[in-house]
């Protein structure tokens, strides 16, 4: 009988992706939008847009207008599907100018 062997690590590619920080106000859920642009197939033009992702944020790290690195991860919740990895710039924020 043949004996099968198991890989220990995840066969399944996890998408990370970079984005910046659109909303801080919930507890360890976080607002991260992905902008691209994409060109507009007949008119040649290129069009803004933008992806507005719910990442989980255990440590509550991150804050309005910082750059971070998200993964994809199982479902958290109806919405979450994404982790965060990394602070990978801090962004200015409004309370920051005004103190």
């Amino acid at each position: 009988m043949a004996e099968k062997t198991t890989s220990s690590t995840n066969d399944a590619i996890q998408s990370t992706q970079v984005g910046v920080v659109e909303s801080d106000t919930r507890d360890k859920t976080r607002k991260v939008v992905i902008r691209w642009s994409v060109k507009h197939p007949k008119y040649g033009k290129y069009m803004r847009r933008r992806t507005v992702l719910h990442v989980h944020d255990e440590g509550n790290e991150s804050r309005n207008g910082d750059t971070v690195e998200i993964i994809q991860c199982r479902p958290i919740s109806k919405t979450k599907r994404w982790k965060l990895v990394r602070v990978v710039r801090k962004g200015t924020s409004v309370e920051a100018i005004q103190a």
